[in-house]
């Protein structure tokens, strides 16, 4: 099956795949455990895999080739919103080689 992963470079790895899969999970399947440091959501069109790593969160999305900017889309985009402080940015990397979609928070800030 055809993926894309993201490796996003944060000190509060746990805290934020915590809140994706909770927000998440109000319309799909969602998990995340404290424990294993380990999460999934699963989509209509693919899956998606959470890591907890010491200075990273690991994403990666599966599904058919066609649904994979969809995923990243979805995931990337929830992401980036959480951690606007921390300014996440979310830059995907396809299996074939492919660059896939990059997530940022370019609003301006307010105040």
């Amino acid at each position: 099956m055809p993926r894309s992963e993201a490796r996003v470079a944060t000190d509060r790895p746990g805290r934020y795949a915590k809140q994706l899969a909770a927000h998440m999970g109000r319309k799909i399947e969602a998990d995340w455990s404290d424990e294993t440091g380990r999460g999934t959501l699963v989509f209509r069109i693919g899956t998606a895999t959470l890591e907890a790593a010491p200075d990273a969160l690991l994403l990666a999305v599966e599904g058919e080739a066609e649904n994979l900017p969809d995923l990243e889309d979805v995931v990337g985009r929830h992401l980036v919103r959480f951690g606007t402080r921390d300014e996440l940015v979310v830059a995907w990397r396809r299996d074939n080689g492919e660059a896939g979609h990059v997530h940022r928070n370019d609003e301006p800030a307010e105040g």
